[in-house]
C-alpha cells in the first residue's frame, strides 16, 4: 500500500481528534500540526477536505478548531483514506491476451485490493487512538 504524505497526515490528525473528542472542546491546527510535525498550512487543505466529507466540523474565534463530525467510533481508517485517496478503481490487466494466467491473476489482485479495504474500513478511529494512547503509556518508565 503506497498512501501520500497528506493521507498519512489526514489520517494522523483524525486520530489527534479521535483522541481529544471527549473532551469535547475543538483541538486548533497549531496544536495537531506541532504535535505531530505536519506543515500548519498543509494541514488547513486537509482538515477543509475532511470537512467537505463531513468528517470533521470547525469552530471559528479565538477558542476554535476543528473536532470529528461523528463519534470516533464510527468513523474508519478507512473512511479517513477514501476521502483524501478516492476508493481505488478495480484492478485492469496489462496483458495483451487474456489467458487463463492472465485471468487468475487479475482475480487475486481483485481479491488483494478488497481485503485490503476491509481490513482498513474494520478500524475505527476510537480503536486506533486507543492503541495510540497504549502505546505511548508502555514506553514511560
Amino acid at each position: 500500500m503506497n498512501l501520500s504524505a497528506k493521507t498519512e497526515y489526514a489520517c494522523l490528525a483524525a486520530l489527534d481528534l479521535a483522541a481529544h473528542h471527549d473532551a469535547g472542546e475543538p483541538v486548533r491546527i497549531r496544536d495537531i500540526a506541532d504535535r505531530h510535525g505536519i506543515p500548519a498550512r498543509f494541514l488547513v487543505q486537509i482538515l477543509l477536505q475532511l470537512k467537505g466529507a463531513g468528517l470533521v466540523s470547525s469552530t471559528r474565534g479565538a477558542s476554535g478548531g476543528y473536532q470529528l463530525a461523528r463519534p470516533p467510533e464510527e468513523i474508519s481508517l478507512g473512511e479517513v483514506i477514501t476521502v483524501m485517496e478516492g476508493r481505488p478503481t478495480s484492478p485492469q490487466s496489462s496483458a495483451t491476451r487474456q489467458t487463463p494466467a492472465a485471468r487468475v491473476l487479475l482475480n487475486v489482485w481483485r481479491r488483494a485490493m478488497e481485503a485490503q479495504y476491509d481490513l482498513l474500513d474494520s478500524y475505527s478511529l476510537a480503536q486506533l487512538s486507543e492503541r495510540a494512547r497504549g502505546e505511548t503509556e508502555m514506553y514511560y518508565i
